[in-house]
């Protein structure tokens, strides 16, 4: 063969195993993102109507997170806070509607302490995604409930189970890093990298192989063409 059936043969190889490589990289993408966020990635993914379009938001979400200064509680308000709990579970035998309202001022604090934003729901669930997505569900719940008690339209079991929503997302917030039920994604401060040096390796790499596909895959595709919720509380 001449030359220049060889040099398109090479090229034809280097694309496809370029291409290869880029498809291994994005499912690797992918399972990361769906272990990382659970239940919240099929809800971008839905609202998106597309994966490429609900990866970005997500990694989005993940860039954003890195540049909150999250920190652990301190023992001691970790059990003031546990002791208001306990109270405004006392209150819902008398006032099932203040409690949920109670519960969820007292939520919004931890967070704002933990150095979450507080404002704005859906600016909440979006940093509170990365690294509280397997319990977010709970929040969501809890939230539609407050809403509905707002209006007098939530009946003593759904403000039990907002009750139970909401106790969820607060004993997640309350716990140190190493005790979280999950696996934790952010780099938001030096502790938590030097805590966490297998995850930090993973995302790193993964930056570092999508960098690479990329570069290959853009020179050579042009070639040819040139805590659960525990509700056992609530009903004792």
């Amino acid at each position: 063969m001449s030359t220049a059936i060889w040099v398109i043969v090479a090229l034809v190889v280097v694309a496809v195993l370029a291409a290869a490589g880029y498809l291994a990289w994005t499912r690797s993408r992918t399972a990361r993102l769906k272990r990382r966020f659970g239940p919240e990635y099929d809800r971008v993914l839905e609202r998106h109507g597309g994966r490429a379009a609900a990866e970005r938001e997500l990694r989005s979400r993940e860039q954003r997170h890195e540049e909150l200064e999250l920190r652990d509680l301190d023992p001691r308000r970790r059990e003031e806070y546990r002791e208001q709990w306990v109270r405004v579970q006392e209150r819902f035998v008398d006032s099932p509607e203040a409690a949920v309202e109670e519960a969820d001022r007292l939520v919004t604090v931890v967070m704002g302490e933990r150095g979450y934003p507080t404002h704005g729901f859906e600016e909440k669930v979006a940093h509170l995604s990365v690294e509280h997505g397997q319990t977010l569900e709970h929040y969501r719940r809890a939230h539609t409930i407050s809403g509905r008690a707002a209006t007098k339209e939530a009946s003593t079991e759904d403000l039990r189970q907002a009750m139970v929503h909401y106790r969820a997302l607060f004993e997640e917030l309350l716990a140190p890093h190493g005790e979280a039920r999950h696996e934790k994604g952010g780099r938001h401060t030096a502790e938590h990298r030097a805590a966490n040096p297998a995850e930090h390796a993973e995302r790193r790499a993964e930056e570092r192989a999508g960098e690479h596909a990329g570069e290959h895959a853009g020179r050579h595709a042009a070639a040819p063409a040139g805590h659960r919720g525990d509700d056992r509380d609530m009903r004792s």
